[in-house]
């Protein structure tokens, strides 16, 4: 197992590179869409339940071979390892998700992503096959000692609002599109959507050593806006990875989400996929609570035995790595950078103390 940090654009640099090293990290884990903004972000983004994560910049500029050259320079001066991208930008495949006209082209464009990650030498990309995206969080002082958290409770919300027009995974990707809103999608058709882009892109990263990783639906209700989810129970995975049997169809196996759903056993689907060999890499996180309702708290506080978690992922080889997602934020001049120190030397004791062959205290 390798301990790892989740870096975004606006914090890729030499002190958040520094920070992870002296927190034990080896490896990272980059966002390049542009939702959280600053070194040191807040979890406050993303909370408006009107402009999302805002508005994204990159129509017609997909991510290229020399940028991301550059950014792995950056990264590997610092004796880090880039393990993984970690989500698309929504300009890059809304079609993709909203079965439009522009799917075709989107497709192939992803494919040109998966073909420079591969020469560049970026083993994962993670993505999050969802219309709604994440939405719905309120913000409160959930964690231990009254931290800012983040949180969703239905009943506070109203889950049917609909999607506006030229907004998809809840991020506009078209300021100027018409009034209108997106029209309601079922099960069965998010599903085609998904095989569509799965028959499209596996083949595609299996050639480049590029592996994909999907993340569950958080959160994962039966419908948001208007729009089926996918993965919102455990055993839902197993349908993805069955449509697609290859090495390079993976997971990104958060570990609150899989907590967060109202079916299933968060162990007995963490043994079951990393026995598969499934597990491209961990959202190490905790919660209280399931839907309709539920909090992030601290990784020591929440439901889940989280030493429980790295023994069950030692014991079946598990070798990939491990971030701490987004946790509660610390009150002090830091509290992004605090509350992602106290998380990671947890994972980080819990890790050696499984290696060790010893019990983990607790």
């Amino acid at each position: 197992m390798k301990l790892g940090l989740g870096l975004y654009r606006a914090s890729l640099c030499e002190d958040n590179f520094k920070f992870a090293r002296q927190a034990g990290a080896t490896h990272l884990v980059v966002h390049l869409v542009d939702y959280f903004r600053g070194s040191n972000p807040s979890l406050a983004a993303g909370s408006d339940l009107d402009a999302g994560w805002g508005v994204t910049a990159n129509h017609d500029r997909l991510w290229t071979e020399s940028e991301l050259r550059d950014i792995k320079s950056s990264i590997e001066a610092h004796g880090l390892v880039w393990e993984a991208i970690e989500n698309l930008d929504p300009a890059f495949w809304y079609d993709v998700l909203l079965d439009g006209p522009l799917k075709r082209r989107q497709l192939e464009n992803l494919k040109t992503i998966l073909r420079a990650m591969g020469r560049v030498g970026i083993p994962i990309l993670g993505y999050n096959f969802s219309i709604a995206g994440v939405w719905g969080w309120t913000k409160g002082p959930f964690g231990r000692g009254g931290a800012p958290s983040v949180g969703f409770d239905a009943d506070r919300i109203d889950a049917q609002k609909p999607i506006p027009a030229g907004m998809v995974w809840n991020m506009t990707y078209d300021p100027a599109a018409p009034p209108g809103r997106v029209p309601p999608i079922s099960n069965d058709e998010i599903w085609q959507r998904l095989a569509d882009f799965l028959t499209a892109l596996v083949p595609v990263a299996e050639e480049n050593g590029v592996r994909l990783a999907a993340h569950p639906d958080d959160p994962p209700v039966e419908q948001l806006r208007g729009a089926a989810r996918l993965v919102n129970q455990p055993w839902k995975y197993q349908r993805l990875l069955d449509l697609a049997p290859s090495p390079a169809n993976g997971l990104e196996f958060c570990l609150g989400t899989l907590q967060e759903m109202s079916e299933g056993d968060v162990y007995e689907a963490l043994d079951n996929y990393s026995r598969q060999g499934k597990i491209a890499y961990i959202h190490f996180r905790n919660v209280h609570g399931k839907v309709p309702r539920y909090h992030e708290v601290f990784v020591d506080e929440g439901d889940i035995d989280m030493l429980r978690v790295i023994r069950i992922l030692h014991r079946n080889g598990y070798q990939g790595v491990i971030i701490p997602d987004h946790t509660p934020e610390m009150t002090c001049a830091a509290p992004w950078h605090a509350g992602m120190a106290f998380a990671m030397g947890y994972i980080r004791a819990a890790m050696q103390a499984a290696q060790c062959g010893s019990e983990p205290p607790g």
